[in-house]
């Protein structure tokens, strides 16, 4: 499972609070306790004012690279925000994010096609979220063919199926499983991700939804997640289900974390 760590993100209260504070320390801890938990990439979406958003951004990839060498995720709505934060970064990271919504998905793969870097790709358009599975493989279909274009391998892109609210699902993630299943099977190499905690929204002991949905799209094909890597009840059922998928041979990775404090009860 590639770990994406959701924390330094403006949209959080208390994270916002600090970017509005400047309050550097709490961005340092916030990047040493995702580093400490394992995660691949740190996530950075400063979530503020348009006018003000890039300085915000270097401010904060800024401060997560003095403190850690994991690669960065740029993450904003706004693709040309996006293109504008790569520069900042001192290694490879991942774009956060594309979509067939105007012409994202041509700024975001212009911008990484003769790089290292991955993308994240969201499966809405002009139209918004797909409500059918089929719907969302024809707009990944678009991107496919976009990808093609710009000559990025299925391997550099992290596909999110659009995980929504459960309280207003009528079918569950029925739609979201049988697209990651529809996808994996038409590239093995390809990732599929998703914010992890968009599935528990407005519902009570919101971990427990999380942890659910876990297990049934890594079950269908989920192999990336933007979530929150010092949840060690989360993260233990990542390694969980990975070595009962037999991912993980002789539970040597589940061990490992284990042994490192990553999950399990909090050792005194």
């Amino acid at each position: 499972m590639i770990i994406i760590g959701e924390k330094i993100n403006g949209a959080i209260p208390s994270t916002a609070k600090a970017i509005a504070a400047k309050d550097a320390e709490f961005i340092r801890n916030l990047t040493r306790i995702q580093a400490a938990a394992g995660v691949d990439y740190i996530d950075v979406c400063a979530s503020v004012e348009n006018d003000v958003e890039l300085e915000t951004m270097k401010w904060l990839i800024d401060i997560v690279q003095s403190e850690t060498d994991i690669p960065i995720a740029v993450d904003s709505p706004n693709e040309q925000t996006c293109v504008a934060a790569m520069k900042y970064c001192n290694k490879p990271g991942l774009f956060n994010s594309v979509s067939m919504e105007g012409n994202k998905v041509d700024v975001g793969f212009a911008a990484i096609a003769d790089t290292d870097w991955d993308c994240v790709a969201l499966l809405n358009s002009d139209k918004g979220i797909p409500k059918t599975a089929k719907d969302r493989l024809d707009v990944f279909a678009d991107i496919m063919a976009k990808a093609k274009e710009y000559n990025i391998a299925p391997s550099r892109l992290h596909i999110d199926p659009l995980v929504e609210m459960l309280c207003t699902s009528e079918e569950g993630i029925a739609v979201v499983t049988e697209v990651i299943r529809e996808i994996k099977s038409q590239y093995p190499s390809i990732h599929v991700t998703g914010a992890v905690s968009n599935i528990s929204f407005n519902l009570p002991a919101r971990k427990t939804v999380n942890m659910g949905f876990t297990v049934m799209a890594m079950m269908a094909g989920l192999d990336s997640g933007i979530l929150d890597p010092t949840d060690r009840d989360l993260m233990g059922i990542i390694y969980a289900t990975e070595a009962l998928m037999g991912e993980d041979e002789f539970c040597v990775e589940y061990i490992r974390a284990y042994r490192q404090g990553i999950h399990g009860p909090v050792k005194k």
